[in-house]
């Protein structure tokens, strides 16, 4: 009678096994949860991480990254993440003490600009001394951040370092197809027809890659708002360079852009996106609004087609 009770609690070892060992297994393949600020950040990680991270974007369509300030759910999200990814210089400006603090107390936090050499930024006068934070908008530099993506993840998660070069490397030749897709689309506007008049200084990377004239109603940040001066030398600037259209940002409010093509007698040629992308799923010309690809193509698309001779 021993026998066939040996077997029953041998069966039910190897059950109890099993389950300890299936659940082992769920533990170790649980996606790295990461924090992203922006957008963009968010997304450039979700393609590089797949299926290996789970992403939360503290940002999302519309919000200003310049005005932002982290809420008490935002700060424990980022304590409690495996990894942090942020831009980087001031464009997170009243996040900049927290993501140093948590940066020294847990490590693991990233600033995609640092990527960047230093030579390859760009630091107008008006910008007070400091760079400007808008690389994402030249796709060649944006592309130049895919690494340190990459690196962060698989220090925190080695076993997938293999899984993140393979798709880096599929994200920057994705990058460099954009890129010349981009090229070719401004390319098909005159040099002189290239004037890119928007709502604060967020295209200065954009302009020097595509060859765009760019001019910015505020600064690099939004904290400050254009004056009555600023508006009418706006309105001056542009009834004589003869520009057909200026544009509204999703991320700031755009009455004084609408106020200075009334009094230019400038049509709005249509929204913008630059510090934030628009919502995910939001589809316009095929393109996802919610994605760093489709947030690239709707501003090409929209600044030719309002600004070419009709």
């Amino acid at each position: 009678m021993r026998k066939p009770a040996l077997s029953a609690a041998r069966e039910i070892l190897r059950l109890a096994i099993a389950v300890v060992l299936f659940a082992a297994g769920v533990a170790e393949a649980a996606p790295l949860k990461v924090v992203a600020t922006t957008g963009m950040v968010a997304d450039l990680v979700r393609q590089v991480g797949g299926e290996r991270v789970d992403v939360d974007g503290l940002m999302g369509a519309g919000v200003d990254p310049h005005l932002y300030k982290a809420s008490a759910q935002d700060v424990v999200k980022m304590q409690r993440a495996d990894v942090v990814f942020y831009n980087g210089l001031i464009l997170e400006g009243k996040m900049g003490d927290l993501l140093t603090r948590i940066a020294r107390s847990k490590g693991g936090v990233y600033a995609l600009s640092e990527s960047l050499p230093e030579e390859q930024l760009l630091s107008p006068k008006e910008f007070a001394g400091h760079h400007d934070p808008h690389v994402w908008l030249d796709v060649s530099l944006w592309a130049r951040c895919v690494d340190t993506v990459a690196e962060g993840l698989a220090a925190k998660d080695p076993d997938g370092a293999a899984f993140y070069a393979e798709r880096a490397a599929a994200v920057r030749a994705s990058l460099a197809e954009l890129h010349a897709w981009a090229l070719a689309k401004a390319a098909e506007l005159p040099r002189e027809k290239r004037i890119l008049i928007t709502s604060h200084d967020a295209f200065n990377y954009f302009g020097r890659a595509y060859g765009f004239e760019v001019v910015g109603l505020q600064g690099i940040s939004t904290v400050t708002e254009a004056g009555l001066a600023d508006m009418a030398r706006m309105v001056d600037l542009i009834k004589a360079r003869g520009a057909r259209a200026i544009f509204v940002e999703s991320s700031v409010p755009p009455q004084a852009i609408q106020r200075i093509a009334a009094d230019a007698g400038v049509r709005v040629g249509g929204e913008l996106f630059s510090d934030a992308m628009g919502t995910p799923g939001q589809i316009e010309h095929g393109y996802d609004l919610g994605t760093y690809n489709g947030m690239i193509r709707h501003n090409l698309n929209t600044i030719v087609e309002a600004l070419r001779d009709r």
